[in-house]
């Protein structure tokens, strides 16, 4: 594939040599201010990505497109944002792909948002519940700020806490502060083998939500872990982890909807010979 010079409008990410990081907008005749002297952005605007730039004061840029963790990690915004390394974990745990159709809730400043958009393609579709409207449009500048806005996005202000309107659904992605009242409308709104995904960053908001996913008797394949970000530093002989590693950010809980009149009571419940368990 050719490469695609920068064009106005464009967002692109700036990298020095002691790996600082500015987002940019491209807008013709703007400028970029810092304290290392500023850089017009008509000196980005129709070049090739990869172009090494210098500000009035001589130091020197590479600007790339930036990764989808870049943007999330540099973007503005007005809540905690679901940490790249999770955001990775939900799209394979949860098997998000091409095509599905995707609840998430809550909107927050849209990390999650865009990396749904990005799993399921153009033929799927990302719905996604904010209870509180202020958090719509600046998660929306967000994502528009990352590329072309998506025609498959559909946001509803309302709280899911009163209900899913939607059925069929393929996945269901929730970052809330008391997941298991949720757990009861799943179950209409999953399809059969549908998997839903719950993002908390306290283990007492996990162990009520796999309680309340194992007394619905609705779900099974539950499963809750996290994961750990822990970059290496190679320089000349010095091999070592980084001082500072990125640890927990959130727990990751997963279940998968049972078919209708499946239930999870084990044999053991009913008086019968126990069994290899199936789930």
């Amino acid at each position: 594939m050719a490469a695609r010079p920068f064009v106005e409008g464009e967002t692109v990410l700036l990298l020095d040599r002691a790996g600082n990081r500015r987002l940019v907008r491209l807008r013709a005749g703007g400028r970029l201010h810092g304290h290392q002297g500023y850089l017009e952005h008509d000196r980005l605007i129709g070049e090739d990505e990869g172009v090494v730039v210098r500000t009035s004061s001589r130091v020197a840029y590479v600007a790339v497109r930036p990764r989808l963790a870049d943007y999330v990690l540099e973007m503005p915004r007005q809540s905690a944002i679901v940490y790249p390394k999770d955001v990775g974990m939900i799209l394979v745990w949860a098997d998000v792909y091409p095509g599905a159709t995707v609840l998430e809730s809550g909107l927050g400043s849209g990390a999650l948002t865009l990396a749904l958009l990005r799993a399921v393609g153009a033929n799927g579709q990302v719905v996604v519940y904010e209870s509180r409207g202020d958090f719509i449009p600046p998660a929306l500048q967000n994502i528009h700020g990352f590329g072309e806005p998506p025609a498959n996005l559909l946001i509803r202000e309302r709280d899911i806490y009163e209900g899913i309107d939607e059925t069929d659904l393929d996945r269901l992605v929730l970052d809330l502060p008391e997941p298991w009242r949720v757990v009861p409308h799943a179950l209409g709104a999953l399809r059969s083998g549908g998997i839903a995904a719950f993002y908390s960053p306290s283990i007492v908001q996990v162990q009520q939500t796999h309680e309340a996913l194992e007394g619905s008797g609705g779900f099974g394949q539950i499963e809750v872990l996290e994961a750990s970000y822990r970059p290496w530093q190679l320089k000349g002989r010095a091999v070592r982890p980084v001082q500072q590693m990125i640890a927990h950010t959130g727990f990751l809980t997963f279940a998968r909807r049972l078919a209708l009149g499946t239930s999870r009571a084990t044999p053991e419940s009913e008086g019968e010979a126990a069994a290899p368990p199936v789930l």
